[in-house]
């Protein structure tokens, strides 16, 4: 298996890192064509996702409902993924000015195949994803997987090794077997151990209080979630635009902590199509990984080039890269970050 991406079950889709993008152009103004038009003074960004809008965009759905981008000088469009969109691909072309990844695996699979983007910042400090299992046949810790039924999406398979190397477990101790994002082959028995995101509760309500989780950060893989990206040419030549849009975007965050109620109600009004219920205590679970320890320490969107780097040696030795190993340095900037911080922490 040669790349995965973790991906949200409720909104699912494979950004393809695909090789051979060393000749694209990474031209393009972040002035858009209609701002120029209509002689507004607002740059335009738009944001690659690789998923459908829902309470990931939190942050940005608030900060664009109060303001925080319009006052920046910002006109931010956030622009949804899907099955048949590659939003790498979209970005690193110049087409977009900037991306956000369900998983920071997808960001150094892109650059070892030599498209040139770059994380800039961090939407949620750890990984949800997680091994969920019922009490009547816990998996507790690592050493609990040996002898297991594992319901995983093919995608995913890289992460259960990721686990069991980690912990010295052989990969014959577990039973592999493919599943969809349906929880069903947990409760039906017919395996012990199905996987998908902490966050995503709607799908997780049918475990009810009979769940046991095993999250692949305590597993000792640490991955980033939902981080943010650009070309290196617009990080290089653009930060000052990259630096506004992550002051408004951190304070979207910092209200929607601070006020999750009304975050929720602005995240309906931007999509009606979700439910507001669901929304909230889906926002509940996504600022519990959205802050911690480190925020409150360089703010919103840190990250630490620890965690960036143990992620790309994990993958080197399970031989995932299969042109290059990239370097840290070519994966992820603190630039744009160093240049926010007291905002952010003002935020």
């Amino acid at each position: 298996m040669k790349s995965t991406q973790l991906r949200n079950p409720r909104r699912r889709t494979l950004l393809k890192a695909a090789a051979g993008f060393g000749g694209i152009g990474l031209g393009g103004s972040l002035l858009s064509l209609d701002a120029l038009a209509q002689g507004s003074p607002k740059t335009t960004i738009n944001l690659q996702l690789g998923w459908l809008p829902g309470n990931n965009q939190i942050g940005e759905v608030v900060a664009k409902q109060l303001g925080y981008y319009a006052q920046e000088g910002l006109d931010v469009q956030i622009q949804p993924g899907g099955p048949n969109i590659d939003g790498v691909a979209i970005v690193a072309s110049g087409r977009f000015e900037a991306g956000q990844l369900a998983s920071s695996p997808s960001l150094m699979l892109a650059v070892s195949q030599d498209i040139p983007v770059k994380c800039f910042a961090s939407g949620l400090q750890q990984h949800p994803y997680t091994f969920f299992s019922l009490k009547k046949k816990p998996v507790n810790t690592p050493k609990d997987m040996a002898g297991k039924k594992v319901g995983i999406q093919p995608t995913g398979v890289v992460l259960l090794r990721a686990l069991l190397a980690k912990n010295n477990i052989p990969e014959s101790a577990v039973e592999i077997i493919p599943i969809g994002a349906d929880m069903s082959p947990l409760l039906t028995g017919q395996v012990d151990v199905v996987t998908g995101w902490q966050t995503n509760v709607t799908a997780l309500k049918p475990l009810g209080p009979e769940r046991v989780d095993l999250r692949l950060w305590d597993a000792g893989v640490r991955l980033y979630a939902l981080p943010y990206y650009a070309t290196v040419k617009t990080i290089q030549t653009r930060s000052d635009v990259l630096e506004k849009f992550l002051r408004a975007t951190a304070r979207g965050y910092a209200y929607a902590n601070a006020n999750r109620d009304s975050a929720a109600d602005l995240l309906v009004k931007e999509y009606p199509n979700l439910e507001r219920n669901d929304e909230k205590v889906g926002i509940d679970a996504m600022m519990k990984y959205a802050f911690n320890d480190l925020t409150r320490a360089d703010g919103w969107g840190t990250m630490d080039p620890g965690v960036w780097q143990d992620q790309i040696s994990l993958y080197s030795q399970l031989g995932q890269f299969s042109k290059r190993t990239p370097k840290l340095e070519e994966v992820m900037t603190l630039d744009i970050l160093k240049a926010t911080r007291d905002a952010r922490l003002k935020a």
